[in-house]
């Protein structure tokens, strides 16, 4: 089935594929450790293969799709602003350096109030929501974006994503 039907979770859920156009689903590039890259409207197999797996033979699945999948990010971006909302195990697929020298990067980190990296469900949630943001108002409108306390300001060429305080105690 198309990728944008395969995967799920929270990220997927707040992105809400399902109401994209397809133009919109094929500007989803998405690191594969099975299939290098595939785009959101790209049929794939059902699997559960990590980056952080290793294969005999081929090594780190990361290390071993790090150019191929570098170079088709950087072709299917065409000389756009390609916006990294990787998670760590994804983003290790990608030689950062030569990605920046091929095109324009925008890096969305997401941190607590505190400035510690969040984690769970509210900061999948609050990045399949600015996922969807930018796909609807562009990367021109991001520090427009708010959801649940989230809020979005510049740090040079990249984007921050922080949490408002908890007010729980």
């Amino acid at each position: 089935m198309p990728a944008w039907r395969r995967y799920s979770g929270v990220v997927w859920g707040h992105l809400e594929p399902e109401s994209l156009h397809d133009a919109d689903r094929r500007r989803l590039v998405i690191p594969s450790a099975l299939y290098g890259v595939n785009l959101g409207t790209d049929t794939i197999a059902d699997h559960r293969l990590s980056f952080e797996a290793s294969v005999p033979h081929l090594g780190n699945l990361a290390a071993f799709w790090r150019s191929p999948v570098t170079a088709a990010v950087a072709r299917a971006a065409r000389g756009r602003v390609v916006v990294d909302l990787l998670p760590g195990e994804h983003a290790a697929a990608i030689d950062h350096g030569a990605l920046r020298a091929a095109v324009p990067v925008c890096r969305v980190r997401f941190l607590a109030a505190d400035g510690a990296k969040p984690i769970g469900h509210g900061a999948k949630a609050a990045k399949g929501k600015l996922a969807r943001w930018l796909l609807d108002e562009g990367l021109e409108g991001a520090t427009a974006f708010a959801w649940d306390g989230w809020q979005v300001t510049w740090r040079g060429p990249d984007l921050e994503v922080v949490a408002a305080p908890s007010s729980k105690k």
